[in-house]
């Protein structure tokens, strides 16, 4: 599979919770993180989703927002996965920080560099990389 987004992460489908017109989509990745996906039930039936179905969770680098000590019950981000700075890349606008998350997989959020500078991030720094349920992308073969 090709992609433009730069977050892939392949898993398993663990829950369809179905609503009037969207249902939830909880994807458990092969390395243990759990990431919630909302998406229409006509995307669910006409991608035939199912659980234990094996997908990937797409999430561009522009929809991921980088923090440090990030409390659940303060964000209303459904998805909050934390782990260490493991490179940055900067830029005259936008900076590139990519998270190696705790089991092993890697995040990358694009931030402006003023962000970056504000929030003073260093390699191998604790930070958690959040985004909202709306903003990832199911995809199966």
């Amino acid at each position: 599979m090709k992609t433009s987004a730069r977050n892939t992460l392949a898993g398993t489908i663990s829950k369809i919770t179905t609503g009037a017109v969207n249902s939830e989509v909880i994807l458990a990745t092969e390395a243990g993180s759990e990431i919630v996906a909302v998406i229409t039930n006509g995307s669910v039936e006409a991608m035939g989703l199912k659980e234990g179905m094996k997908a990937w969770a797409l999430v561009k680098a522009s929809w991921i927002i980088v923090g440090k000590e990030m409390d659940k019950s303060k964000i209303s981000t459904r998805n909050i996965l934390c782990g260490v700075v493991e490179t940055i890349h900067e830029g005259s606008v936008n900076d590139e920080v990519s998270i190696r998350l705790q089991g092993g997989e890697v995040l990358t959020g694009v931030i402006t560099d003023g962000s970056l500078h504000r929030l003073a991030l260093h390699l191998g720094e604790q930070v958690c990389a959040a985004f909202k349920a709306s903003s990832v992308i199911v995809a199966v073969d």
